[in-house]
């Protein structure tokens, strides 16, 4: 069989396999598109113009805001093209950028979650000390070493993935360039690869939880010898919204990439790729906008200010 090449093309298939209404689904997206760039623009607008927001959990739910906007971005214009079409195709070129992104934005996220876990665990368990410990040069830097290191990542899967060999048949099972189906795509052996991705992914993800756990179990800990009530809420206030985004996000990705790809089902892949691709960037801003009382009144400070102006 012929492989394809630079000048090849992959046809992405979405859900033209499956039965559904066309018009439901594509009006659906949209409406799911539009709110996740309009809470996220909102959110990040209010961090930026409110002074009182101007705080290391604040800088870096900024951050994740830019992220679930790029995140949600790099598949869901695809998506509903595909939707219109019933199928549509995409160069080999434009696949491996798709998924450089995607790997890379997905990277990003987990390592901004376990950012955010450690700086409340600095909040909470440090207090006196916090102002000091999370500086504009300590936040800087965390933020440039997760683009740095979720670069690294992304490189070396779309690399990986680069050099195998892909034969005649290029359906993607997929409303996007996927790891784990251009995987099963592959006519030549995926072992070493599937070695790499999955022990280097795993290993990864597994860091990450670790960091994240000892931080809730030492909040959890500072926060049962808090002695007033009041206090603990508060303090366990500041760290709902995370855990809310954090069980959205790691329930997702661990269902669909800590596995062998013998037990991969694309039809309800496909589904559950929905949840933390386009569902996810979404519900993110509206949990810290609706449950965290200082971003509800920003929002609504800035959003009177532009019915003021109108």
């Amino acid at each position: 069989m012929d492989t394809v090449n630079l000048t090849s093309s992959f046809i992405l298939l979405a859900f033209s396999d499956l039965h559904y209404n066309h018009a439901v689904l594509f009006s659906t997206l949209l409406v799911i598109y539009a709110l996740t760039w309009t809470a996220n623009i909102l959110l990040i607008s209010s961090i930026i113009l409110s002074p009182q927001l101007h705080t290391p959990m604040y800088f870096f739910l900024g951050n994740l805001s830019v992220v679930d906007i790029s995140f949600s971005t790099v598949t869901v214009p695809k998506l509903l093209s595909t939707i219109l079409r019933g199928g549509t195709s995409i160069s080999f070129l434009g696949c491996f950028l798709q998924m450089y992104f995607f790997v890379l934005l997905g990277t990003n996220e987990s390592l901004l979650l376990s950012v955010m876990a450690f700086d409340r665990y600095l909040a909470v368990c440090m207090p006196l000390r916090y102002v000091s410990l999370m500086n504009d040069r300590v936040m800087n830097l965390m933020n440039i070493s997760c683009w740095m290191a979720s670069s690294l990542n992304s490189l070396l899967h779309t690399y990986i993935l680069s050099q195998l060999k892909y034969c005649e048949d290029r359906l993607v099972h997929h409303f996007f360039c996927d790891v784990t189906s251009l995987l099963k795509l592959s006519c030549s052996s995926t072992t070493l690869a599937e070695l790499l991705i999955y022990t280097e992914g795993s290993v990864s993800i597994i860091i990450q939880f670790l960091l994240i756990l000892i931080s809730y179990v030492r909040i959890a800990m500072s926060i049962i010898r808090i002695k007033t009530s009041s206090s603990r809420s508060k303090a366990f206030s500041s760290c709902s919204s995370h855990l809310m985004v954090l069980s959205l996000f790691y329930g997702t990705v661990i269902f669909i990439y800590i596995r062998p790809s013998s037990d991969y089902s694309s039809q309800y892949d496909r589904i559950v790729s929905m949840a933390y691709t386009i569902i996810t960037p979404m519900l993110n801003a509206f949990i810290y906008s609706l449950r965290n009382q200082d971003v509800k009144q920003a929002m609504k400070k800035l959003i009177m200010q532009g019915f003021s102006l109108s």
